[in-house]
């Protein structure tokens, strides 16, 4: 159980998101929104507070009825819940929601409590916003994909429940639910925030780390089985770095191949007297792919930390417009709703798995090339060389999927268009850099699915079982239960499909 108190850790988030943990909403912050909400409605008589008794963007100049007000909240939801392209998968959106009643529990909204209760409901019940793809520009906030958010609330639009696409108003009937009350400023509060492209963002960077994990294997393992030298992977060497990335990242290695029996110690090969000859038979150095891992995978772990810190700051943060402050009794009008923070989070992030796949996609190389690794056969291949491929028609779905990887990498946050009758004339793209990011994410695995199948096509081959590490020989295990060792050639992608879906949804 979760219990909300206006604060959320990316924990939090994982325990409601993937292991279905409940949340209960702490006695203080409803009555903390009561206020809010209380201190709102009679601060707004004989006042003018932007989309309570004013239009929206341009039109805020336009003054709004007392007679239409409610309307007006209901306008403004109906007609931007306007996405478009493929529905966003439920895991994002629910984060979405979490991040979203996170930010209206904090009290600087002025929402009525019903919106509280009905968003805790509905992340218990697991009823999902149909919310697409397509229409945020991030800047006052996620105003499309919120509105689909903010259709949902009042009764209207699809949900995902129990697997299936319904309407609204059919699940609330089946689960007994009324939709929320609209006093206020209902409409905007729930629309006007960076809450979808910050839910989308939690998950990719729980994703990425999961992702790095099995890099992190999958490198150590390689290192492993062509009997590297461990030197690279010392303490003394890396601690001469001071990136706590490259630390630890050097310190995960060193504890993976802490058991194995082939990795090899420099002393006990090159530093036992000058060998005869001009030419060194065995290699005085590895490659960078495998050489380098902390260096190359250390900055990607920093920036997950720092994107993690960033995103978990915009979800404790108040990121709509206006602000209520009601200890000093006062609205204030401004730009929190911009989601330049996120965007430019999602944009590091997504540049680091790219490169995460280029690296797995050049140890994948290093092992399908004979001539590079001198251990193995041409493509890993245990057939009949001529005859049989080994991993040579999923190495082109690896480069292909890279290849996607660099050109998607390129950043989103400076591409800001002007709309809104130019009233959004700077605007973050932040719920497109995380959707973008999602991509990076989800091709990288694809690559690294590839690339532990190949490793351990390589143990087979060598028949070190027995002499890898008990991490590797786990590792091995695991994605020898979903792939068979192979001679003949086989069709390759109901595997790479079964390993991904493995990998991405299992801790190592």
């Amino acid at each position: 159980m979760v219990t909300l108190k206006g604060s959320l850790e990316i924990t939090d988030f994982y325990n409601i998101v993937y292991k279905q943990d409940k949340l209960q909403v702490d006695n203080s912050v409803l009555q903390t929104v009561e206020k809010s909400f209380d201190f709102l409605k009679d601060f707004s008589e004989n006042k003018t507070i932007y989309g309570v008794n004013t239009g929206f963007g341009p039109m805020a100049q336009y003054k709004i009825k007392e007679s239409e007000r409610i309307q007006l909240q209901y306008n403004l939801i109906r007609s931007h819940a306007a996405g478009t392209g493929n529905p966003i998968p439920s895991a994002y959106v629910k984060a979405a929601m979490l991040a979203r009643l996170n930010t209206l529990s904090l009290g600087n909204s002025g929402v009525h409590v019903s919106v509280i209760e009905l968003m805790t409901s509905l992340i218990n019940k697991d009823i999902i916003p149909l919310i697409y793809e397509h229409g945020g520009v991030g800047a006052s906030g996620d105003l499309v994909q919120l509105a689909h958010m903010a259709l949902v609330l009042i009764g209207e639009g699809e949900v995902f429940y129990k697997g299936e696409r319904k309407t609204t108003q059919e699940v609330f009937k089946i689960e007994n639910l009324k939709p929320i009350t609209v006093a206020l400023r209902e409409g905007l509060a729930i629309m006007n925030g960076t809450s979808v492209m910050s839910g989308i963002g939690i998950v990719n960077c729980i994703n990425t780390k999961r992702l790095l994990n099995w890099m992190v294997a999958g490198s150590s393992a390689i290192n492993e089985i062509v009997q590297a030298y461990d030197d690279h992977l010392s303490f003394e060497l890396n601690e001469a770095k001071q990136h706590k990335g490259q630390r630890k990242i050097a310190k995960a290695m060193r504890d993976h191949l802490s058991d194995s029996s082939l990795t090899r110690k420099r002393e006990h090969h090159l530093y036992n007297g000058i060998k005869e000859g001009a030419v060194f038979e065995e290699k005085v150095q590895e490659y960078y792919s495998l050489r380098c891992v902390p260096q190359i995978l250390g900055p990607v772990l920093d920036t997950l930390t720092t994107v993690e810190r960033i995103l978990i700051e915009e979800v404790n943060s108040a990121n709509d417009n206006p602000i209520v402050d009601v200890e000093k009794g006062q609205v204030y009008h401004g730009g929190n709703f911009h989601g330049d923070y996120v965007s430019l989070e999602m944009d590091k992030l997504k540049i680091v798995v790219a490169k995460m796949s280029m690296l797995a996609e050049r140890q994948l190389n290093y092992l399908l090339n004979s001539k590079l690794n001198d251990i193995l056969p041409p493509f890993v291949n245990l057939g009949e060389l001529g005859l049989n491929f080994g991993m040579q028609g999923v190495q082109f779905t690896a480069t292909s999927t890279t290849a996607e990887n660099q050109m998607l990498s390129n950043p989103m946050y400076v591409h800001s268009i002007p709309n809104n009758n130019d009233n959004q004339d700077i605007v973050s793209m932040g719920t497109n850099a995380a959707m973008i990011t999602k991509k990076v994410i989800e091709n990288a695995f694809e690559v690294v699915s590839i690339e532990l199948i190949t490793i351990v096509q390589a143990i087979e081959y060598l028949k070190v079982q027995n002499k890898v590490s008990s991490k590797t020989k786990k590792l091995y295990d695991e994605i020898r239960a979903i792939v068979p060792a192979f001679s003949e050639d086989v069709v390759m992608y109901p595997f790479v499909n079964k390993v991904k879906e493995h990998i991405s949804t299992t801790e190592i």
